[in-house]
């Protein structure tokens, strides 16, 4: 109503004189008059007052007319300013109503993502809010600012998934993030095909299934196009595939000197695209139990790499990366520039990641003709002969021999350490091809494993909030009967060798004798010499609890709960526990075993000094350790528990720091694994 009181103060002065001066309705006064009526009754009479005269009035008809015009005109134009005033009205009333239903969808929206465990994107304007306020304080100049604005515009989709709680960061935190996510965003999307064996869920048994997974996700959520080619192993679990279909048609692959049907089914994964390659004649080949350990597991997988190459070219696809895994579709190297090269795949290059260097699969020659390879052309030891037995091909050999570039999957292990100790015999042949080298660490699902969004635990937290682990480290302790008397609480979710047995009872007993208590969960694929119930009988005390069965939810709220987590080694590829425990503010400490006897794991074997973590950062960066390594190592890699124990108690104030410290460091598959699959992605395209 304000724009009507607004039209209303326009009115000329002249419209407020006219009651004034045109004379006003004249009222009749009553006059008292006594005269005699009717039967001598009494009358009243009123009579008309005295008119003015034309004197009195001091203004001529012509005046008169003159401001009633001008009065007439002023109606008008308030009349319009009325029904304009109105209309914005409307137009204001018809936008709340838009803006309250608005409201009502974001809220059952975020209803419903809270219900399915997600998250409502509410970071982008505030994004953009924060960016100003940058300028205006001089942090950043306009023209940088109009670049991260861009940027935030453009990957509005995923700016949700990139910040978060970012009320609780400084500008200078918030700018920081903004410039690594700026750097971040590509600027060509690529077309990425992974041929191999293992794609968690539904195909599950070591790292890779869960690495396929984590970086292929934080590759489409990038805007890259990401596609999975699996077996169609009889294993696998139908149902946790979205849009599951067979195609009509069925297309031929060489194996055996011959010519064989395979069925095609495709559906989703996570959102990545998933191809299911299913033989017809070589039907036993996935028909099995388990993925692996079988006589035949060469013909199997060598069949599965060929049939792969086959369907690329039958279907058209031309990826600009192929991606193969491990010595199981190690063979799509030596396929991929002998024979498919020229059959459209002209701009696909080649990259081979590896993740355990002592399986290599060694094979008579001869067998490389099943796929249709020349073995004369490849046994030769600047190819595919084994450097040790020269009798025999190796497979992960010719792997990184026709790749353009291999990564080695390690969260501590240096790039001279794996090709000096732990190469297995590959010692030559990674020093040949030594500038083809990256290692990458690990990741975890950033998306699931996050104290600020988990819903599984009682009160979420942050680095920069982070009274609500102390909630789960009650809920924790209340969940499994645990007294509340004690200030450090040790979780445990691995399994352990029975090499170290003697070693983890003794620190558990320790530990309790300093008033701790330990939580011990089966992992999620149990270890076979490590039973929980054996340990259990050796160790009864009423502050420990055993769970004999993996539980996710349980999971996330030891890791929260926890001060500590126990693990075998920092070696942890397959859960990826050590970098969760950074994650949620608990601090890793490795049990493992030196050539010294029963003592903590230190970082002198890595060439490291305990008294210079800068020395140590310094030579390891030489040596081709990946950043992950050097924080993981460097800040935990010389603590015991007994010390971990001194700490908390005696300088609380280096813990929390050390605690957020970690909290804030992103290790998840979108963090540095990511980095630096993309230079090696983008590196190889250039070629």
């Amino acid at each position: 109503m304000e724009a009507i009181w607004n039209a209303a103060a326009t009115i000329p002065p002249s419209l407020h004189l006219v009651h004034s001066i045109i004379p006003s309705r004249r009222t009749l006064v009553p006059r008292r008059i006594v005269c005699l009526g009717f039967k001598g009754q009494e009358m009243n009479i009123f009579e008309e007052p005295h008119s003015p005269s034309e004197r009195e009035v001091e203004m001529n008809d012509s005046d008169i007319w003159k401001l009633f015009t001008d009065a007439q005109q002023n109606i008008l134009y308030l009349n319009k300013q009325r029904l304009t005033a109105m209309e914005e009205v409307k137009k204001i009333q018809r936008e709340n109503e838009m803006l309250l239903e608005r409201v009502k969808q974001l809220e059952e929206g975020k209803q419903a993502g809270t219900h399915n465990g997600l998250t409502t994107p509410s970071s982008f304007c505030e994004l953009l809010l924060r960016i100003d306020s940058m300028v205006v304080s001089g942090m950043v100049g306009t023209r940088e600012a109009s670049d991260l604005r861009k940027k935030v515009m453009d990957n509005r989709v995923i700016v949700h998934n990139a910040f978060y709680g970012i009320h609780h960061k400084t500008d200078m935190e918030l700018l920081s993030e903004l410039r690594q996510f700026s750097e971040k965003m590509i600027g060509k999307a690529l077309h990425i095909v992974h041929i191999c064996s293992e794609m968690e869920p539904i195909a599950s048994f070591g790292t890779l299934a869960s690495y396929v997974t984590g970086l292929s996700c934080a590759l489409q959520r990038k805007g890259n196009l990401v596609e999975v080619i699996l077996p169609k192993y009889a294993s696998i679990n139908l149902d946790t595939v979205q849009g599951l279909r067979k195609l009509e048609t069925e297309f031929d692959s060489y194996f055996a000197g011959q010519w064989h049907k395979n069925r095609v089914w495709i559906g989703v994964i996570n959102g990545i695209g998933l191809t299911l390659v299913e033989p017809l004649y070589y039907s036993t080949f996935f028909n099995r139990e388990r993925l692996y350990g079988y006589a035949d597991d060469f013909e199997r997988f060598a069949y599965f790499s060929r049939a792969s190459m086959d369907y690329l070219v039958k279907s058209g696809k031309q990826p600009d990366i192929l991606h193969i895994h491990n010595w199981e579709t190690a063979i799509v190297g030596p396929l991929f520039w002998d024979i498919f090269v020229h059959q459209g795949l002209h701009a696909t290059r080649v990259l081979l990641s590896c993740h355990d260097l002592s399986m290599q699969c060694l094979e008579q020659p001869s067998k490389l003709e099943l796929c249709g390879l020349d073995p004369h052309r490849l046994h030769r030891i600047d190819r595919l002969q084994d450097n040790d037995k020269a009798h025999l091909v190796n497979i992960l050999k010719g792997g990184m021999v026709y790749s353009n570039k291999v990564i080695m999957m390690s969260s501590t292990d240096s790039r001279d350490r794996l090709i000096h100790s732990l190469s297995h015999g590959l010692e030559p042949t990674l020093g040949t091809h030594k500038e083809k080298l990256m290692v990458a660490p690990y990741g975890f699902d950033g998306e699931k494993w996050d104290p600020f969004k988990d819903n599984y635990l009682p009160r979420n937290y942050s680095a920069y909030n982070i009274e609500g682990k102390a909630v789960c480290k009650v809920a924790l302790a209340h969940r499994l009967g645990l007294s509340q008397r004690s200030s450090i609480l040790v979780g445990c979710i691995s399994g352990f060798s029975d090499v170290t047995m003697d070693y983890l009872k003794a620190s558990v007993q320790n530990g309790i004798t300093k008033g701790a208590q330990f939580i011990f969960m089966e992992p999620k694929m149990p270890v076979t010499n490590f039973t929980l119930k054996a340990f259990q009988n050796d160790l009864r005390d009423v502050e420990i609890r055993f769970v004999h069965k993996y539980d996710e939810a349980l999971a996330h709220l030891i890791c929260a709960g926890s001060d500590i987590i126990l693990c075998p080694s920092f070696h942890d590829p397959l859960s990826q526990i050590v970098l969760k425990a950074i994650k949620y503010g608990s601090a890793p400490i490795s049990m493992k075993l030196t050539n010294d006897g029963f003592r903590q794991f230190t970082m002198n074997q890595y060439g490291g000094s305990s008294q210079n973590e800068s020395v140590r950062q310094s030579e390891w960066h030489d040596y081709g350790s990946t950043m992950a390594s050097q924080y993981i190592l460097s800040t935990y890699g010389n603590m015991s528990l007994s010390q971990a124990f001194d700490e908390i108690r005696n300088d609380p104030l280096h813990w929390a720091w050390r605690i957020k410290d970690g909290m804030l460091k992103d290790l998840s598959w979108d963090a540095e694994c990511f980095d630096i699959h993309w230079a090696a992605y983008t590196f190889v395209k250039n070629l």
